[in-house]
């Protein structure tokens, strides 16, 4: 079965706050297994538009990064950083 992923691009609109959204969601990365590729880092703008921060997530699947996404404990954490930062995320099957 292919590998899940959320693919994510992050404005943070106050950096003060950020990190308590990093809090709130560890619970939800920790138990559907979330294994971070990508987390913050370098990164050079090749074509198109860009957000400050980048994050790629693995799962086991895309139900699993489904799921995560859904959970109770990252519902909780979505809020804090839909209230201080910007996102687009997407849930994409692996190759």
């Amino acid at each position: 079965m292919p590998k899940g992923y959320w693919i994510v691009r992050v404005s943070v609109k106050n950096e003060e706050n950020y990190p308590d959204y990093l809090a709130a969601a560890k619970p939800a990365f920790e138990k559907y297994g979330a294994r971070f590729l990508v987390r913050g880092g370098k990164f050079e703008e090749m074509e198109g538009t860009s957000r400050g921060r980048n994050v790629v997530v693995e799962y086991a699947d895309v139900e699993t990064a489904r799921a995560c996404y859904n959970s109770p404990e990252y519902t909780k954490a979505r809020a804090i950083r839909q209230a201080n930062a910007e996102a687009d995320m997407i849930i994409i099957e692996g190759a």
